[in-house]
Order: structure tokens, then sequence, then C-alpha cells
């Protein structure tokens, strides 16, 4: 009885450090590698500063501008480098797009969003 009950003990802490870890992220269970794939209507706009940013990409955009810790990471990932992002660039899409509650201010490594 007392072997079933550890067993049980410890397979119970391996569920929850599972569900823990796995959550865990600065986008949810999602990696920013993952994410940046969604951003593919935003290439353009995320490498240069005077290309209109398309109306698909504010929509994107939009769903992580209510968590900017995610946006950054998106726009720091390996996957946005390899694309070509400039994060200077890209983390100018929000105020681009109007949106009037963008995270203003938060900083992004050593980037800050305008």
């Amino acid at each position: 009885m007392a072997s079933s009950m550890k067993f049980l003990c410890i397979l119970g802490l391996i569920l929850l450090i599972g569900t823990v870890v796995d959550g865990a992220g600065e986008c949810g269970r999602s990696s920013p590698d993952n994410e940046a794939m969604k951003l593919a209507p935003c290439a353009g706009a995320a490498q240069d500063a005077n290309t209109a940013v398309p109306g698909g990409c504010c929509s994107q955009i939009k769903r992580f501008s209510q968590n900017p810790k995610c946006l950054c990471a998106i726009l720091l990932s390996d996957t946005a480098k390899a694309s070509g992002v400039d994060p200077e660039v890209a983390l100018t899409i929000p105020k681009r797009c109007n949106f009037a509650n963008r995270p203003v201010g938060y900083k992004c490594g050593p980037y800050t969003l305008p």
C-alpha cells in the first residue's frame, strides 16, 4: 500500500511539473519560432519601415500585441532572424497598424516598442 501511494505521489509530481514546463514559454504552449511562421504577411513591413503594413499582418500582430513578452520573443526568434526581419523595424509594426492600446515603451532586448 505504501509503495503504491509513493508511486501515485511521484506520478502526480511528474504530471504537475510537465504541465508547468509545457505552458511556461513566452507564448504559452507554442514556441516563438512556431508563432513567427504565422507572421509571414509581415515580412516586407518587418524589413523596411517605409513599406505599407498589409491588413493580414496587422490582424496577426494584434493577436500578439496584448502579450508583449510573446511578441518580443517572436520578433527576436531564430525564424525571424533567418527571414531577414530587422527587429528595430518590426517593433514599429503595432504603431504602423495604428493600434491605440499597443505596449508603448516595452523593452524587447536592446529595443523599445514605440
